[in-house]
């Protein structure tokens, strides 16, 4: 490495310089994952896992008890499994059915980039759990660090035809952009070693020896469902449907949801409409955005290295322009289109000739309790399902193309163990999401998964009081302000400030198309409720026919209506 080249580096964000000298991602895992004497990895390790589609962790709730006797922290390690688009076969359902019994906390998490996430596996273990999902034909390359992440669509099987083209288009695109290094196969799959890679015999044609500078995501919207928020991607597609037939995209950059608190130059931003292409034209764009990203994101402050900074600071129109003479050949003017909704039609519906019942699953977390067995049940199904399963953007569960004959088996199976549709819920518990959070990840600062169910509870005693136990508000809540659950975009939202503090945020739109406004910061549930209540009973009272909440508090003039995140923060 010359001089000059390694003052270049010096002068870049400490990652920088793990992933050049990372030799494409291998560092020093396979040694790491060797060494008996510790439960955890080296910690340049741990950021280039991340690639591998794994997070080392440990259980926050046991870290106070085991300093005191002197032991290490519980570690064990989250696998996130790709599966674009959502869908999973039977047999993959149970793969990961197995593994989360064998290997991990003998819970499933659904998340809300339509993957599949495993928490508490040890690292003895963490290299056959691999392995498992490998051989299920799913895999956990790129599911985290600073590549393309999991491509989203739309999964709705009542638009069966046009789904199952979307669908294709999220595994092209997801293939196209996965990253080429052989490190992944060497490590979990025993593959052959690169006997040689300091003659740059090995590259990366896309990505480079660095990578990009943060994650990179990319989802497909199918109008009138803005289920994946599009708005919430470095690279929104949404489809453009004519005479029943998916004929292109139009296209937003530089959307993303997270930031930090007390930092203002770090906001949560909605991505920019910049025009049209032809669907046959869709892997192309999608590979000459992210090269923007690549050579011109910010590699030296990783708080400033998402795309929506570098849209932001160089303009839409200079990134238009860069991406037409990339293609070599320039967008079209933007086509008309229309969203009204961004949840999940639940229930049974019928589509193509098949059925198709979506589940809701509180927060995404498959687990069985004393109660209610969702996680044996949805087991017996898959071993009788002949169609697939699809993991949708709000954390839910399609049991998709069920055929007709098939119907009364899987309506027998969901009647013994009452798994619900969730249409007995409000319709805030229908409509809510929350991240992970305590106790597994290192970036929480609050509880999320395991407190937002009870303080809907609360809240909707509020709701019955003012008669709005059917009105559909999305509510959504993190741990933390990285925004895993997209809360920027929902009509309530509570974003972790410390242990049993949130900041609170109203505003946003029901179609995902509107920031929020932080309307209260660093309170508890007392004043949260507090704070709800003269609202909410407002609401029922001052509401216009068919008005969404996220609307009507704009309107109000309880918060102000937030389309640039630049301004979030004012």
């Amino acid at each position: 490495m010359s001089e000059t080249y390694t003052n270049f580096l010096d002068k870049l964000d400490e990652l920088e310089r793990i992933k050049h000298d990372s030799n494409y991602l291998r560092g020093t895992i396979e040694e790491g994952l060797a060494d008996p004497i510790t439960g955890s990895i080296s910690q340049a390790d741990t950021k280039l896992l991340k690639f591998h589609g794994s997070y080392q962790q440990d259980d926050r709730d046991l870290r106070d008890e085991r300093r005191k006797q002197k032991l290490e922290p519980a570690y064990s390690f989250m696998i996130r499994v790709r599966a674009p688009g959502g869908a999973a076969t039977p047999e993959q359902w149970i793969a990961m059915d197995d593994i989360s019994n064998n290997y991990a906390n003998q819970t499933i998490k659904l998340t809300t980039r339509q993957a599949f996430q495993f928490h508490g596996i040890l690292k003895r273990n963490l290299k056959q759990s691999m392995k498992d999902i490998n051989q299920s034909l799913l895999d956990t390359l790129a599911a985290c660090g600073d590549v393309n992440r999991n491509v989203m669509c739309n999964p709705n099987p009542y638009q069966s035809d046009i789904h199952s083209e979307i669908n294709q288009y999220a595994h092209d695109i997801s293939k196209h952009l996965s990253p080429k290094t052989q490190a992944y196969h060497e490590i979990w799959l025993d593959g052959d070693k690169v006997l040689d890679t300091s003659d740059e015999e090995e590259v990366e044609p896309i990505y480079g020896k660095t990578y990009l500078p943060r994650k990179f995501k990319i989802g497909i919207a199918v109008p009138p469902s803005n289920d994946i928020d599009v708005y919430s991607q470095d690279i929104g597609l949404i489809a453009i449907i004519e005479n029943d037939a998916l004929v292109g995209f139009n296209v937003t950059v530089g959307g993303g949801m997270g930031m930090k608190h007390g930092n203002d130059d770090t906001y949560p931003q909605l991505g920019r409409l910049i025009g049209y292409f032809p669907k046959e034209q869709v892997v192309d764009v999608c590979e000459k955005i992210l090269t923007i990203q690549r050579d011109y994101g910010n590699r030296e402050n990783r708080s400033n290295a998402r795309f929506k900074y570098t849209v932001d600071r160089l303009g839409e129109d200079w990134i238009t322009n860069e991406l037409n003479n990339r293609l070599g050949w320039e967008l079209e003017e933007a086509r008309p289109f229309h969203f009204d909704h961004n949840g999940d039609r639940l229930g049974w519906t019928e589509g193509n000739g098949k059925w198709h019942f979506t589940l809701f699953i509180q927060n995404g977390r498959v687990k069985d309790t004393k109660d209610y067995q969702l996680k044996t049940a949805l087991r017996q199904i898959a071993e009788i399902h002949e169609g697939d399963f699809r993991l949708t953007p709000n954390q839910n569960l399609i049991i998709a193309n069920v055929d007709p004959s098939k119907k009364p088996d899987i309506e027998a199976i969901i009647s013994e163990y009452g798994i619900t549709d969730g249409e007995q819920y409000t319709g805030l518990r229908r409509n809510s999401m929350a991240c992970v959070a305590f106790p597994t990840c290192g970036l929480a600062m609050a509880e999320s998964e395991r407190y937002l169910p009870s303080l809907i509870n609360k809240i909707e005693d509020l709701l019955d009081e003012a008669g709005l136990n059917e009105e559909e508000i999305t509510i959504r809540m993190t741990g933390c302000p990285n925004g895993c659950a997209r809360p920027a975009l929902a009509e309530i939202a509570f974003i972790g400030k410390g242990p049993g503090k949130y900041n609170m945020y109203l505003g946003g739109s029901f179609t995902g198309d509107r920031l929020n406004k932080m309307y209260k910061e660093n309170i508890g549930e007392a004043e949260i409720l507090e704070s709800l209540q003269p609202i909410l009973t407002q609401y029922a009272k001052e509401r216009e026919q068919g008005e969404h909440f996220g609307d009507f508090v704009v309107r109000a003039g309880i918060v102000e209506a937030v389309t640039d995140g630049r301004v979030f923060h004012s």
